[in-house]
């Protein structure tokens, strides 16, 4: 089989791009329900929406988008036979995903600190659950990462098989695109 037949849509493996379906379905239900809560008490999600730290926001989506390019550096290293580079570009997505870590952490402390909770009110009861989840996403993709990152390292993939690292990537932009959506719907519509 021709090596660029292996590149043909979808990337990866067609495992990941069901599970894949699932969670955008569910993160998609989500959001129309918070779209929907929102669209009945305007008044209460503009108010609570201003204790939010946009420039937080603001980095984390700036280490997401960084991280995907990351991403897609290192899959176009392994097509390219660069188990090395591939390995090196996933460090920096995984770097980028530690940052965003952090910073969702500082944000959750500050509220945490002040009280908030899921019972402070409808707002927060719908921003820590969708950015709880989108946080848990976070981790579960770099677990995925990390895994990717090793096997490049110990030259397990090649420009003939590198399913896994596509594989990898596929979910983690799913990631970033959740956060996409969420990042404008939760920290920016009024």
């Amino acid at each position: 089989m021709n090596p660029m037949e292996k590149n043909k849509w979808p990337p990866g493996d067609l495992v990941i791009w069901i599970f894949i379906m699932a969670e955008l379905l569910t993160f998609g239900v989500f959001f129309s329900v918070y779209a929907f809560t929102r669209a009945n008490h305007v008044e209460l999600f503009n108010t609570y929406q201003l204790t939010l730290d946009r420039n937080a926001a603001l980095i984390n989506t700036l280490a997401l988008i960084t991280s995907s390019y990351f991403v897609v550096r290192a899959v176009s290293a392994i097509r390219k036979d660069n188990s090395k580079r591939c390995f090196h570009w996933l460090l920096g997505a995984l770097f980028m995903g530690v940052v965003f870590l952090a910073v969702k952490s500082m944000e959750y402390n500050h509220h945490f600190s002040h009280g908030v909770n899921l019972n402070t009110n409808t707002f927060y009861m719908f921003y820590l659950s969708l950015t709880v989840f989108h946080f848990l996403h976070v981790i579960l993709g770099m677990i995925i990462l990390s895994a990717v990152a090793l096997k490049a390292r110990a030259g397990g993939y090649s420009a003939q098989e590198h399913t896994g690292v596509e594989t990898g990537a596929s979910y983690w932009h799913m990631v970033d695109l959740v956060w996409m959506v969420l990042f404008p719907l939760v920290y920016v519509m009024r």
